[in-house]
């Protein structure tokens, strides 16, 4: 992953609209070695060397993606956020003025990454095309090099001009859990045995059921179809999938009443169903 977004950043840089704006960047090779003592281009370069990689905390999430797939719930947690900072140097070779040319390179290579606060579609290679969220990039963030001569010694070379870059990518670390889709749900209502307990007093308790199922017609799911729970004064409208969820409801027997079109049928559940039974309704 981390390869294809350096081969993406350097799909931006080579973008042939550069040419109109930015002649110069447009016309130097990418590079992304490290710019030590014996980094020598031969042709002008704009080196981008990766020195830093680390988990993005503040975007960091715990909310999991729930996929339905063949009436079974698929799981996806939320991937790990790494920040990926690249060091961005300028080298040009030939002419007069170099140290000029060097500073012309860094500022069109700035204006280029700061034109694009996520990684437009079009950039994206191999394990980044479609990755949500998009891809936030920042240039020239002062947290990322603190000690610019210190970075340099490190490194075996003598300080120049440098911009930071920094592309946040979402790195999938867990491997999807399939379970089955819930059909009933149970929620209790009542007063606290204590203020910081998980129990309730069993005299105050209330037990309420939401239930769902699927709608189908000859194997085929039925959207827009609506199921009532007849005298409960309760109804819901399958989605595209031909499902649907009602609640809150007490234990007993109920009849379904399912319409679709000129289609009525009318099927007796009891909540909550016995076991290896659903709320599926076929029509």
């Amino acid at each position: 992953m981390i390869r294809d977004l350096s081969t993406t950043l350097q799909a931006i840089l080579s973008d042939p609209s550069l040419a109109g704006s930015f002649l110069e960047l447009s016309k130097a090779q990418i590079a992304f070695d490290r710019p030590d003592d014996s980094f020598k281009p031969t042709q002008t370069t704009i080196d981008l060397f990766l020195f830093d990689l680390r988990e993005n905390m503040e975007l960091r999430s715990n909310e999991p993606r729930i996929e339905r797939l063949n009436g079974q719930a698929v799981i996806h947690r939320a991937p790990m956020r790494v920040a990926c900072t690249y060091l961005v140097t300028a080298w040009p070779v030939g002419g007069t003025d170099l140290m000029l040319q060097e500073q012309r390179l860094l500022t069109q290579a700035l204006q280029v990454f700061s034109t694009h606060p996520t990684i437009p579609a079009a950039f994206l290679k191999g394990k980044l095309v479609g990755q949500e969220p998009p891809l936030p990039m920042m240039a020239s963030h002062p947290e990322e090099l603190k000690n610019p001569a210190e970075f340099w010694t490190a490194i075996g070379n003598k300080m120049r001009a440098s911009v930071t870059l920094t592309v946040t990518v979402s790195m999938d670390v867990f491997a999807p859990a399939t379970a089955p889709i819930t059909k009933t749900g149970l929620v209790r209502l009542g007063e606290r045995t204590a203020a910081d307990a998980q129990t309730l007093i069993p005299a105050t308790m209330m037990e309420f059921y939401r239930i769902g199922g699927k709608v189908t017609s000859g194997g085929n799911a039925v959207a827009g179809a609506i199921v009532a729970v007849a005298g409960a004064g309760l109804s819901a409208r399958t989605d595209g999938a031909g499902e649907y969820v009602l609640g809150a409801m007490a234990a007993g027997a109920y009849t379904l009443n399912v319409q679709s079109n000129a289609t009525i049928k009318q099927v007796n559940i009891t909540v909550p169903a016995a076991a290896g039974s659903n709320y599926d309704v076929q029509l």
